[in-house]
């Protein structure tokens, strides 16, 4: 969701050991990730965009982001009160629209199912959909807030996304007929406090950070890793290319998609085949 983004955080930053493709194969990664997971235990998982682009949300960033295709200034905070029902056209078809078709595919049942075996603790995630929700995920901290909820700006009244109707634009509030705004975080607004230190906290108590899906450039979120990095923990990315985070802050990479990557990881873990993932999309996009 909207951040800083910044390409350079983690110059002049470097890990202890950081995996090359040719000191080792994937499988033999994969095996020492499963280890470190069920040594430590106590793993926070991180992810990103490309967790829910397998699911069929498109990213924000990169040659088919939506940001290379729309001009962003729709959720800027300023341009919204200026002119909601513009920026209301734009939010409901290239959020709750694409995000209303999606389903969890199997990274996000995966990370369930390791929090669910004990070795996950919580989820700290960048995206707004809701998808680690849908896929059993319990202790979710939504950095940038979602789309499930949203208030209004008169009268500060709550509603789910299933109370509102979104044919007409802008959406207005039942009890005062205020604007309703979704809530996510829009560029010019704060990270909601709570979140941050919630988040924060989470990073600072983790044994292990598994990135999933996250370029790193976004701030301030791209610190999460940094911070359970400088407070001891070990961090293992699973993304299809090298990140902000693979040269100087990650231990293990794992390259592949999550719905590819995860389930294989969930079997090293647990030593079993993770069921629940079979039958969804496994990386499909």
């Amino acid at each position: 969701m909207p951040g800083v983004q910044c390409t350079a955080l983690f110059a002049g930053r470097r890990t202890a050991y950081v995996q090359s493709a040719e000191e080792d194969t994937i499988g033999g990664d994969l095996k020492r990730a499963a280890s470190i997971i069920r040594e430590r235990r106590e793993t926070v998982a991180f992810t990103g965009a490309g967790i829910s682009v397998e699911s069929g949300i498109p990213p924000f960033r990169g040659p088919d982001g939506l940001w290379t295709k729309h001009d962003p200034s729709f959720i800027e905070l300023g341009h919204f009160l200026d002119d909601p029902a513009g920026s209301w056209i734009f939010i409901r078809e290239l959020f709750f629209d694409a995000i209303e078709r999606a389903e969890p595919n199997a990274g996000h049942i995966a990370v369930a199912e390791l929090e669910r075996a004990g070795f996950v603790r919580s989820v700290i995630t960048q995206n707004i959909d809701g998808l680690h929700q849908m896929a059993g995920s319990e202790k979710v901290l939504e950095f940038h807030g979602t789309t499930r909820t949203l208030h209004c700006l008169d009268c500060h009244a709550a509603y789910a996304r299933e109370n509102v109707d979104l044919s007409k634009m802008p959406p207005t509030c039942p009890s005062c007929g205020g604007v309703l705004k979704p809530d996510f975080v829009f560029f010019s607004e704060q990270i909601p406090e709570d979140v941050s230190r919630d988040s924060f906290a989470e990073a600072g108590a983790a044994g292990v950070v598994l990135v999933v899906g996250s370029t790193g450039e976004v701030m301030p979120a791209a610190y999460v890793p940094v911070v359970a990095k400088e407070a001891g923990a070990m961090v293992v990315e699973i993304n299809t290319s090298v990140s902000a985070y693979t040269r100087d802050v990650t231990d293990i990479f794992l390259q592949g998609k999550a719905g590819d990557v995860l389930p294989e990881l969930v079997r090293e873990v647990l030593g079993t085949v993770c069921e629940n993932c079979s039958g969804v999309s496994r990386g499909a996009a």
